[in-house]
């Protein structure tokens, strides 16, 4: 059995350049991944099968023979002329709709799994091939490192590592579509991203998207105030379309503390104390 880590996807930085003809958007936008998230179980069997556990499970439900695993799952038998069955569990543990790029990193850990339980190397050029037509954001996810995404998200340049930064991710617990979000951009074309090293980039730039999230879920600007009061955060933002905001912290015991005070203040709210990975 082959397993695989789908950590969650920050944005720690977005700008829009424009919209395409193609009807997407063109992006500067700066990625980076903690260390929770999902988790990707895939072995050979009689038979395909898809299983899915844990706490964000029944988001799924009645998904289970349509989404972005079973999606990568058979993109992957198509691109490599694999006729073997497997049998997948999804280790469900990132909210669904979030803008933490759970979805795609289950599909980019789907691809790395197959490859590894086929004996293709997961660096193997067909493998992003894939990951770019299952989604914008699956070729970062399969990509796995702090880096600065273009075009889609897709031309991807890798950037200094941030690994081991403390990180708060606070989600209030509604659902926000991404095509929504995008309708209410203010259609004002964004200049590139701050210069400088990743977290200080970030620093100096912002999420075009978090101000048209905020108009339709007011709650997030809830979340932005929240972490924004929390001692030592270094950086509060919203990640992706939202509704996940993150913040960033010098040291762990500031991180620590802040997650304590956010679950007395909203107990109802997902939260998660990680680490950039």
């Amino acid at each position: 059995m082959m397993i695989e880590p789908a950590r969650a996807k920050l944005n720690l930085a977005l700008h829009i350049r424009g919209k395409r003809e193609d009807g997407y958007h063109e992006l500067e936008t700066l990625f980076a991944f903690v260390e929770f998230g999902d988790k990707i179980s895939v072995d050979v069997a009689e038979e395909d099968r898809l299983a899915i556990t844990g706490p964000y499970a029944e988001a799924l439900t009645g998904l289970e023979g349509d989404n972005l695993v079973c999606r990568a799952r058979d993109l992957f038998r198509e691109r490599f002329g694999i006729d073997d069955k497997v049998a997948i569990t999804l280790a469900k543990h990132l909210p669904v709709a979030s803008g933490i790029g759970g979805g795609s990193a289950d599909a980019a850990a789907t691809l790395r799994a197959m490859a590894r339980q086929f004996g293709i190397a997961t660096d193997h050029p067909e493998l992003m091939r894939c990951a770019e037509t299952l989604g914008s954001d699956v070729p970062a996810c399969l990509f796995g490192r702090t880096a600065i995404g273009r075009g889609r998200g897709e031309k991807l340049e890798a950037v200094d590592d941030v690994a081991g930064i403390p990180a708060l991710l606070v989600n209030p617990g509604v659902a926000v579509s991404t095509p929504a979000v995008f309708a209410r951009w203010s259609g004002e074309a964004s200049d590139g991203l701050a210069p400088g090293r990743a977290i200080q980039s970030a620093m100096a730039s912002r999420n075009d998207l978090q101000p048209p999230a905020i108009a339709l879920q007011s709650v997030i600007g809830d979340v932005i105030k929240l972490l924004d009061r929390q001692q030592g955060a270094r950086l509060v933002r919203m990640s992706g379309s939202g509704a996940t905001c993150f913040a960033l912290f010098a040291r762990a015991d500031e991180c620590h503390r802040a997650a304590a005070n956010v679950r007395a203040a909203q107990p109802g709210w997902w939260c998660s104390e990680t680490a950039l990975a």
